[in-house]
């Protein structure tokens, strides 16, 4: 079992930059596949970024390809969404997720999710 606490959201304006973080409990956090997901008002969840286990590979949803960063740090059961160049369309609950294994894009691949923290980006 894994509890996962995203924090670091808040208002922000366009082209301002936030780091959100999400701790994870247990002892096996390095044998987790992590990722990012969002979710709009009114929207469905979509994927935003994802890092392997072993920090080996990463994955970004296009639209945010080159403005976010996605780490780890297995040490301190914690990953982090480093968010630049913030648009009005990157407004959203962000929401972190585990599995254990490979890096997937799909969320219902993850077995473990955040309560989620929102970010929301003004014009």
């Amino acid at each position: 079992q894994v509890q996962l606490v995203e924090s670091g959201g808040g208002l922000v304006q366009a082209g301002d930059s936030l780091r959100l973080s999400c701790a994870a409990s247990g002892r096996t956090f390095s044998s987790y596949a992590m990722a990012w997901f969002r979710q709009p008002l009114g929207k469905e969840r979509e994927f935003v970024a994802a890092i392997s286990r072993d920090l080996g590979s990463t994955a970004f949803a296009n639209s945010v390809k080159g403005r976010f960063t996605i780490s780890r740090d297995n040490a301190k059961n914690t990953v982090y969404l480093q968010m630049n160049t913030l648009r009005p369309e990157d407004t959203a609950v962000y929401y972190c997720a585990a599995r254990p294994g490979l890096v997937s894009v799909v969320s219902i691949d993850y077995n473990y999710w955040g309560q989620g923290t929102q970010v929301t980006v003004s014009s």
